[in-house]
């Protein structure tokens, strides 16, 4: 999708008006909140020029040479001229793991609310989107290991049961996206996909490495990081006393003399995570906590399309091997 169908779905939306994080947040229910975000969305794109783009989600696709022509809709064919085949399960449904961090780095808050809650959401809306869609979804919390792992599923009162976990308080305390990640690749045996979401502040050394493993294994990743707008721009003016949330050590900074150098810093870091998903061509994308969350939706179903082509481009060039 080109940058100028994007620029028209932000103007779109900036005309149309989205509920902001602020607001959002202050509605208790998580699942409300899911809600709420995801039906808003669905309504935008149907008003929008992305009208139609959930055309992935169909149970049918378009006939293709070497299909078995048991498979074909007849009835279809009979309205619309065309040829289709009702796809299989394993070609509808997905399966989604989300790994989301719960360490104590991720309470940070400068607008009323942390990262963690704004993940949380971000997750319980993917969640809610994809069950919608008959999807299966799973989730694994982390700090410095798995605290938590429910495996994909899509039945009665399971969407539920993750909204209950993703609502927890982080409890953790160092983040090391090394082991979670070796973790998951030992658990998941089936290809999918994997959503990871962090503010990912934290040493990236092997960061690489298990992202790597983990495309390998078949598994297509998303890579949502969420940061403060205050991390971001380290917008401070005063001398203040600050506190790493992780080992509680104190600091006293002045702002004036470490911007630049933070700031710099923090670009170093962004850069490396953008180069490595970049040569593993895994989809990332940085969410600072004020941006409305519609713009996740958008990035994840643009992801999806992506690794749909992906699927068909793999499934004809099998088709052809075999013929």
């Amino acid at each position: 999708m080109d940058e100028s169908t994007l620029n028209q779905y932000n103007d779109l939306t900036r005309a149309k008006g989205m509920i902001t994080p602020l607001a959002l947040m202050g509605i208790k229910s998580i699942e409300l909140r899911a809600k709420m975000v995801v039906e808003g969305f669905l309504r935008g794109i149907h008003r929008s020029p992305f009208h139609g783009f959930s055309v992935e989600f169909s149970e049918y696709r378009q006939y293709i040479y070497g299909d078995d022509t048991r498979h074909i809709d007849w009835r279809l064919f009979a309205r619309s001229d065309r040829l289709f085949i009702k796809k299989f399960e394993d070609e509808t449904n997905l399966r989604c793991h989300l790994l989301v961090d719960h360490s104590r780095s991720m309470g940070y808050s400068s607008a009323g609310f942390s990262k963690a809650k704004y993940a949380a959401t971000l997750a319980a809306t993917l969640s809610y989107l994809l069950f919608m869609q008959g999807d299966a979804v799973g989730l694994a919390t982390f700090d410095e290991k798995i605290n938590h792992f429910l495996p994909p599923r899509n039945r009665p009162g399971y969407l539920h049961r993750l909204m209950l976990l993703l609502d927890k308080d982080p409890q953790g305390i160092g983040t090391d996206l090394g082991r979670p990640l070796k973790r998951i690749a030992e658990i998941i045996t089936r290809r999918g996909l994997l959503v990871l979401i962090s503010d990912l502040l934290a040493p990236i050394d092997e960061l690489e490495s298990h992202l790597a493993y983990l495309r390998a294994s078949g598994q297509d990743l998303i890579v949502f990081q969420v940061l403060d707008p205050a991390e971001m721009n380290f917008s401070f003016e005063t001398p203040s006393l600050f506190r790493d949330m992780e080992n509680n050590r104190n600091f006293y900074v002045d702002p004036v003399e470490a911007k630049s150098k933070y700031q710099s810093r923090l670009h170093q870091h962004l850069e490396s995570i953008q180069s490595t998903c970049r040569n593993l061509g895994i989809d990332y994308r940085v969410m600072a906590t004020d941006r409305p969350l519609e713009f996740a939706l958008l990035d994840f179903l643009i992801s999806r399309a992506r690794l749909g082509k992906r699927i068909k481009q793999n499934r004809r060039m099998n088709i052809r091997s075999r013929t």
